[in-house]
């Protein structure tokens, strides 16, 4: 599996996690490989075995609470048997205080200290599912994505053929747009969710007219963020010596990512 430097992720999510660098450096030697968490209690209690030191330890009120009934010289210690393990990072949540001792000891280890203002399980949540989306599976597919009644409709076909024009003309009838021209699917937990990339969210380009800001043009309402794949469509030229499937009787699927959908 991929994993994501400490760098990267205090980057990218530093404003929605409100995090706030406490060590001297971000470097980690220990990249981010998985998305579960861990907090350490019974590690810092002395109990080691089985110690998942691949994961973010998060240090919330519990933990905080537990090195404060130590003396000096036995929170030391416990501070000791956590840094006695490779880890990527640790996270203080809810904005808590910590020993002054905590820092030393990641920065001689070399370890990054974060700290959020957020509720432990909250920032927990959250943070799983950016890293769930970060390492799942995923796939750039050239066409257009629209939230029809809550159906996830995937447009795809050759150049030119009228995608993005057909994804418009849903807009214009009230129905959402995810992605036009670049679909970013990724497979998790089973579905396939499909958005857009930063650079093109929100925008259609349209032959003959140019590009379009579509949360401009139609209002929030007529965009969302990300949307589960239900059905393709894929558009063909028509051609009179084809025998086409009018009833629809027959169910073809595709596959994406190792999961089938309709196609129609």
């Amino acid at each position: 599996m991929r994993g994501i430097s400490v760098e990267r992720f205090f980057e990218e999510r530093k404003e929605e996690f409100q995090l706030e660098l406490l060590s001297a450096s971000l470097s980690s030697a220990r990249p981010i490989t998985v998305a579960d968490m861990n907090r350490p209690g019974l590690a810092l209690a002395g109990f080691t075995k089985n110690f998942l030191s691949d994961r973010i330890q998060i240090l919330g009120e519990t933990e905080m609470l537990f090195l404060e009934t130590l003396d000096e010289r036995e929170r030391v210690r416990a501070i000791d048997r956590l840094f006695e393990h490779d880890l990527p990072c640790v996270i203080v949540a809810k904005g808590l205080e910590f020993p002054r001792y905590l820092i030393e000891r990641g920065n001689r280890a070399g370890v990054p200290i974060l700290r959020t203002p957020l509720s432990t399980t909250p920032f927990i949540h959250q943070l799983t599912e950016y890293l769930e989306r970060a390492f799942a599976p995923r796939t750039n597919i050239h066409g257009s994505l629209v939230d029809v009644y809550g159906v996830g409709l995937l447009i795809t076909g050759e150049s030119g053929i009228g995608k993005s024009e057909c994804a418009l003309d849903l807009v214009e009838r009230g129905h959402r747009l995810v992605a036009d021209d670049l679909v970013i699917v990724t497979r998790m937990r089973g579905e396939l969710v499909g958005e857009a990339s930063e650079r093109l969210r929100d925008l259609m380009e349209i032959r003959g007219i140019g590009i379009v800001d579509i949360c401009r043009m139609f209002g929030i309402r007529a965009i969302s963020r990300r949307k589960r794949l239900s059905v393709e469509v894929r558009l063909k030229e028509w051609g009179a010596e084809v025998d086409y499937d009018r009833l629809g009787l027959e169910e073809r699927m595709t596959t994406v990512l190792g999961l089938k959908i309709p196609v129609v």
